[in-house]
């Protein structure tokens, strides 16, 4: 590897990345990478999912893609997977089986590694979770979105209200933790609405809840034809009665829009909030890869036959850059900051490459705000910092540092 313009002590740890980019329906609210299934690769007679040539043909291409990357990892253990979408939940149990087994036969992974696939209601059968779990996935994260029907068909979802019960009861019966995806701020949502909402989720006691504010992305269907949203105050009473009723069952909000269960955090968001390392394979996955004196990104070929033809020729990479070191404070405090305990100070040197002093002056700033709060060791958000996040993020861009 060329050499940097950084000085990393050591390499942090590193995750991996695996995107499935199909989906039965494009959510018009979605901005993912993710493509809608065509008939012919459509498994035929069975659940929903993936037909057999096109699931053979793209785990060929994740295993090409693997090995293409193995250098830039050479070396280094996996501590958690995370197989996300899209929809992964296409992917038969067998297919899952045989991509972990051809990670594992190429990257050593730590014991206890997380491996977390996320699915969705809408490609759900009796036991399938289980068969998930039969093939090596410790953790599942279930895309609910919401338990009231109207919505659901506002969202674009192919699950309705009893789908969603039914696949997050199993979830539960089949996984020590799951993940269950909740949305507020939909079209039409009254308060008592989002509350119902939430009062279904939590009866259903998962260890980790992800709740999501809709927001309307650019290059999506609704950023075409926006729906009316409920105003800012109204988003800003649902979210804190959220934060009320998730603290009265016991889970704690550790990020910006996750709530979990002591001892159930999601270990693979973790690295990527305290500035991990992650290699991404798979159809526009991206990929940040730290070395000695640089901080390398990458990113697929976003359209799915594109990516596996390229793959299959050992060159899965659409762009790779290197993270300038004036671009590496905002790219740290873009994910540090969401944290609800914030950083240690020693982690920024540690992970960038970068004395303290690069951010010294955006510290300064944001605590004379009263966005920031600082020990001697460590710098977190306060309540205000974390409620107007945004603001307090952008003090460490380039043209505020």
């Amino acid at each position: 590897m060329r050499p940097g313009t950084l000085q990393l002590p050591a390499l942090p740890p590193l995750s991996l990345y695996v995107h499935v980019p199909w989906c039965l329906k494009k959510c018009p609210y979605c901005d993912f990478n993710s493509h809608e299934l065509r008939a012919g690769d459509l498994a035929v007679g069975a659940a929903a999912g993936l037909g057999a040539a096109t699931e053979k043909a793209y785990l060929d291409a994740l295993t090409a893609d693997l090995e293409s990357a193995l250098p830039l990892v050479w070396g280094r253990s996996i501590h958690t997977i995370f197989i996300g979408g899209g929809t992964p939940s296409l992917l038969s149990p067998q297919g899952v089986e045989r991509l972990l087994g051809d990670i594992r036969a190429r990257l050593p992974l730590l014991p206890g590694c997380e491996i977390t696939l996320e699915a969705n209601p809408g490609t759900f059968e009796k036991n399938r979770f289980r068969a998930f779990r039969d093939a090596g996935v410790t953790r599942l994260s279930v895309g609910v979105q919401s338990f009231d029907d109207q919505h659901l068909k506002t969202l674009g979802r192919v699950h309705d209200r009893a789908q969603a019960i039914a696949a997050v009861e199993e979830a539960a019966h089949a996984f020590d933790t799951f993940n269950l995806d909740l949305m507020y701020a939909l079209p039409g949502q009254t308060l008592q609405g989002m509350e119902r909402d939430l009062d279904m989720a939590l009866s259903l006691s998962p260890k980790h809840l992800s709740i999501y504010h809709l927001t309307i992305e650019p290059n999506t269907f609704f950023a075409k034809f926006p729906p009316v949203i409920p105003e800012d105050d109204l988003a800003y009473e649902m979210l804190d009665r959220i934060i009320e009723r998730t603290a009265q069952v016991g889970l704690e909000r550790y990020e910006v829009s996750a709530f979990a269960q002591p001892g159930h955090r999601c270990q693979h968001n973790l690295n990527y909030w305290q500035f991990g390392d992650y290699l991404g394979i798979g159809a526009g996955a991206h990929s940040k890869i730290s070395f000695a004196h640089r901080v390398l990104r990458q990113v697929r070929y976003r359209e799915p036959r594109l990516y596996m033809e390229h793959a299959a020729k050992g060159a899965p990479v659409a762009q790779s850059d290197e993270v300038s070191r004036s671009e590496l404070p905002f790219e740290f405090m873009l994910n540090a900051l969401r944290l609800r305990e914030g950083f240690e100070l020693g982690r920024f040197a540690e992970r960038t490459g970068l004395p303290l002093t690069a951010i010294a002056k955006a510290l300064d700033l944001g605590e004379s705000r009263g966005l920031l709060e600082r020990t001697l060791s460590h710098a977190r958000p306060t309540e205000k910092g974390f409620d107007f996040l945004s603001d307090l993020q952008e003090l460490f861009l380039p043209s505020k540092t």
